[in-house]
């Protein structure tokens, strides 16, 4: 019994224990409000239990209720405000009072020899952060940039390893349009050797008082680039890759072989010829499809990563693989990335970086035969084992395209190193001062071997049904290219803050040391022994001497600047930027002008901070801003300007026996006071943050003007031309930025856009009615009171449907034209179609560019959209636009004029016609576009989940780049790059493939 009794109070006692253990780790609620530092109530803050996926958002009045354990920790974030993190305890009420995050103000931002915050300067710089470039399919890192930065055009091409072309708020100057890159401080004229994935954050300096302190390489905009270092107390292995394939999903619409059987045989009846005979070509080939493929791609990345408080080191490698669009095209580069930094004592410290890459461009093939080729020819010809001929009308012009993409296949051999590096120095002391001294080094040296190989193909005309194509010898050229840039840099600068004053002055002085040569040769087999088709074989001195041919290109140039710069501001509210520069150069160092200043003056008012806004609750911040100043531009495609070569002259016989002695003239005359261009330039604008800094905004209206042109003079009756400051060019537009972000309980999202607008125009040049002519068509001038590069040709007003038309319109002086010629505009209204009546049909350069961005997250969940477009330019298209052969159609070309009311658009079949071959606007294509430029979705592994096997993140991402494009033009894309003065100009461009990517990142 006792026993029994005993068990019972054991039992109950359990009970009690069990009962009193669940009781106190029961969940209990807890309620509260949020609000801000003006009470007043914050809806949609995310309200998280620390460690799990459990939360709940604030309601209309920023009120909450959560069920947690007593042990909890509450975390509390909101867009615009500094997270908390509160126990929870035994307390059911726990109202959070959220501060705004100051570090939004205080973003750190790097500009020309320095760093500063973005709420103290006056200019428009845009920051991109490495993460948003990193898991891109690009080459060259500023293709991912595309779109996303308002001023600036980026234009890409689809061919593997191939350079963007940017140009920063428009088109300064007839000689050269490449912005200044700034990697680690050192002055570069690409980036094309660095790794996406090594790079910390990129800067684009846009206005005259953050390029004013480049002097005369700041004219054309900067790209700041700075790479990755090791974070203190950092220690860590990140592995990054990514594989995938590329497509092409638009292709030009040509005529099959019926098509062109039907047009050309309508073509010959026009011109008054039989028609051909088509037995002996019963091809229907698509060349498209034939040297098309599907590409692979793929980019890798290692980096280690370890800091402590004295030493860091940074450790990064890449390799990547792509191929081209284009049979047989490949492209890969191999990267490293090395930098250490040491602290000697706690005011001392010295580094080093280094970026190192080995690239093997493509051998890339142009597209333009495969559009040309005629589909009646087969390819191949199994009997013989040969690619076939073309028709007699097309063989002596062209060949088969796969003779071009698989027999001529890879037989140019290029490699290409490049290293780049500084060391330095810092000295930080009287608590203010810090002196540093940079010494920079960049080399390159570029290496190309070409070979001409003996082809054959099937030719059923020719004796043994084999015909041989070029001069039946081979032969081998070679080139080197070395290119060294030495740069040193000494700063002081001086950081202080009193009372309501804080300063930063920085002064400098700098060296910058560029050289270059180049050397080329070439030989043939001559009347030896055929060269090898073997690249081991593929070098000068393999071929016979006699046939020997070679050149070469050298020159060497420097600066010296000194240079100062104020970052003044009274009250954090009252904003003052100016600099300095003073440049000298050897350039032009023969005329005494080779010193010039350049400087500017920016103003800011943070008005935000006033007290009398400071009760504006949906107001977060409010700058308003403006800067003006001159800036310099050095980008000639001569070296010495001021100098100008020796070119061959006429030569004389003297003495007995006689001699022939060469005569030399100088190239050009130059001015005695001839001096670089210089730039002009303002912004005024500002900037702004709404609603809780959930809205951001940026807003510009900018102007700049390039004087002192350097523009040739033509020598008059065959005369030597000479060469001046002959010219200026204005470009003035607007540029918006909005940001919109949120966070709603376990789902952000962000809306961004960005407008520019541009407007171009070249103000005088050399002299009244001076035109500087371009393009293989000549359809591109550059003329005072037009926009550079603009088309010029003839308006078109249809096409001549009858005779009667043709007596009762102004007569073409021109030609002898007939019903279903294209009818020219009397622009002049004399009565008369002259050459008087060309005008401007086209502008390349758009009027407005435009990028969209849009993300969501939920959860572990990344959903990211970047969209971009241009409108209001045009594209000149020539690649169809030539008689020296006869050229397959464009489907368009069906609905050609064939008799009266056929077609008021498309002129009738006949070579003869030259009058449709002029420049007019028959070639003019509308060059918008919109584009999904890029759609990524990732994943991210919980960190308590991956931790538990070593890793620190985990993400799993896919990435599709140029899923569609909406377009007007015929072309491939309508992204035309081209020279200063000649762009937008279809010749048979490279198609735009879509890439699709599959990727991970790896942290441990």
């Amino acid at each position: 019994m006792k026993r029994a009794l005993r068990l019972k109070n054991l039992f109950l006692t359990a009970c009690f224990l069990l009962i009193g253990t669940a009781a106190f780790s029961q969940e209990h609620t807890v309620t509260g409000v949020v609000t801000d530092s003006f009470k007043e109530p914050l809806i949609g803050v995310s309200i998280v239990v620390q460690g799990t996926n459990t939360g709940v958002v604030t309601g209309l009045d920023g009120d909450y209720s959560i069920q947690v354990p007593a042990d909890a920790t509450l975390e509390f974030s909101y867009v615009g405000m500094e997270k908390q993190s509160i126990k929870v305890g035994n307390r059911n009420v726990i109202n959070v009072q959220l501060k705004e995050d100051s570090q939004m103000l205080a973003e750190t931002v790097v500009i020309g020899y320095g760093s500063a915050k973005k709420r103290d300067l006056t200019g428009s710089i845009t920051n991109i952060k490495g993460d948003e470039i990193a898991n891109k399919p690009v080459a060259n890192p500023l293709s991912a940039l595309q779109g996303k930065v308002a001023g600036v055009q980026i234009i890409n091409s689809g061919k593997a390893g191939a350079d963007p072309e940017i140009r920063v708020r428009g088109t300064n100057s007839i000689n050269g349009y490449k912005p200044l890159y700034v990697v680690d401080g050192l002055f570069n004229d690409n980036i094309n050797f660095l790794n996406p994935q090594d790079i910390e954050s990129m800067e684009i300096l846009k206005d005259p008082s953050s390029l004013a302190i480049f002097g005369v390489r700041g004219a054309n905009g900067v790209i700041i680039i700075t790479t990755k270092k090791a974070k203190e107390g950092q220690t860590r292995v990140n592995i990054n890759g990514s594989f995938g394939f590329k497509a092409i999903t638009n292709k030009i619409a040509m005529v099959d072989a019926d098509g062109f059987k039907l047009l050309y045989n309508e073509q010959l009846r026009n011109e008054g010829n039989p028609e051909y005979n088509f037995s002996d070509w019963t091809g229907n080939t698509n060349w498209q499809d034939e040297i098309f493929q599907t590409g692979f791609i793929t980019n890798n990345n290692i980096s280690i990563t370890g800091a402590s408080d004295k030493h860091s080191f940074y450790l990064g490698a890449g390799y990547a693989y792509e191929q081209g669009n284009i049979k047989h095209e490949k492209y890969s580069k191999i990267t490293l990335n090395i930098s250490n930094d040491y602290k000697v004592t706690d005011n001392f410290k010295v580094g080093f970086q280094f970026n190192g890459a080995r690239m093997l461009p493509a051998d890339s093939k142009s597209v333009a035969t495969a559009l040309r080729a005629v589909p009646v020819a087969e390819v191949y010809n199994k009997e013989y084992g040969l690619y076939t001929s073309l028709p007699g009308f097309q063989k002596a012009q062209m060949n088969n395209p796969m003779v071009d993409v698989d027999l001529k296949a890879n037989t140019t051999k290029a490699e290409n190193y490049r290293g780049s590096g500084n060391i330095y120095g810092q000295w930080d002391f009287l608590k203010h001062f810090q002196f540093k001294a940079m010494f920079s080094l960049d080399y390159a040296s570029n290496s190309t071997r070409a070979y001409t190989p003996i082809i054959q193909v099937y030719d059923a005309s020719a004796e043994g049904d084999i015909a041989t194509l070029g001069n039946d010898k081979t032969g081998v050229t070679q080139a080197k290219e070395t290119e060294m840039k030495v740069q040193s840099d000494y700063l002081l600068t001086y950081t202080n803050s009193w009372g309501d004053h804080s300063l930063t002055a920085t002064a400098g002085f700098t060296t910058y040391y560029n050289k270059l040569e180049n050397l080329n040769a070439g030989r043939t087999q001559g009347v030896g022994l055929v060269i090898p088709d073997n690249s081991d074989k593929w070098y000068v001195s393999i071929g016979d001497a006699a046939t020997a041919t070679n050149g070469s290109t050298q020159w060497e140039r420097s600066t010296v600047s000194v240079l100062a710069r104020i970052l003044y501001n009274y009250k954090g509210k009252y904003l003052f930027n100016g600099s300095y520069r003073r440049d000298g150069s050897s350039a032009f160092s023969y005329t005494g002008n080779q010193w010039q200043n350049f400087y500017s003056v920016g103003l800011g008012w943070l008005m935000s901070e006033e007290e009398w806004m400071k009760d504006i609750t949906w107001l977060d911040m409010l700058k308003l801003k403006g800067s003006w100043g001159t800036l310099g531009n050095q980008n000639l495609d001569k070296a010495y300007p001021a100098e100008p070569l020796l070119s061959n002259a006429y030569s004389a016989v003297f003495g007995v026996p006689s001699a022939i002695y060469p005569g030399y003239q100088l190239a050009y005359l130059p001015n005695p006071n001839l001096r670089w261009e210089k730039v002009e330039a303002w912004e005024v604008g500002a900037e702004a943050n709404f609603f809780r800094n959930r809205l951001h905004f940026e807003g510009v209206y900018y102007k700049k003007k390039t004087k002192d042109l350097l523009a040739e003079v033509p020598g008059i009756s065959g005369t030597v031309p000479g060469i001046g400051n002959l010219g200026s060019i204005e470009n003035l537009g607007v540029e918006l930025a909005l940001n919109w972000r949120d966070e709603i309980g376990d789902w952000n999202y962000n809306i961004g856009a960005n407008l520019t607008t541009i407007k171009n125009k070249v103000l005088n040049l050399v002299q009244e009615g001076y035109s500087i002519i371009a393009g293989d068509k000549s359809q591109s001038y550059t003329m005072a009171g037009y926009p550079i590069g603009y088309f010029y040709g003839y308006k078109v007003e249809g096409v001549y449907q009858s005779q009667e038309e043709i007596n009762n319109s102004p007569k073409n002086k021109l030609a002898t034209v007939t019903p279903g010629d294209l009818k020219f505009k009397d622009v002049d209204g004399d009565g008369e179609i002259t050459t008087a009546d060309r005008t401007m049909i086209g502008d390349p350069t758009p009027d407005i560019t435009y990028g969209i961005t849009l993300g969501v997250g939920y959860k572990n969940w990344e959903l990211a959209v970047d969209m971009m477009g241009q409108g209001g330019n045009q594209i000149y298209r020539t690649w169809d636009n030539y008689n020296w052969s006869q050229f397959n159609f464009m489907a368009q070309r069906m609905d050609r004029w064939h008799g009266e009311g056929t077609s008021n658009t498309q002129p009738l079949l006949n070579t003869k016609h030259t009058i449709n071959n002029l420049n007019s606007e028959y070639y003019i294509e509308d060059g918008s576009f919109f584009r999904i430029r890029n759609v990524s979705l990732a994943y991210n592994f919980d960190k308590a989940l991956i931790s538990k096997i070593g890793m620190q993140a985990l993400k799993l991402y896919v990435n599709i780049q140029n899923l569609k494009t909406w377009k007007h033009n015929t072309g491939y894309t309508p992204e035309l790059g081209g020279s200063a003065i000649a762009f937008g100009v279809d010749d048979g461009s490279y198609p735009m493939p879509a890439i699709y990517t599959f990727g991970f990142n790896l942290t441990f």
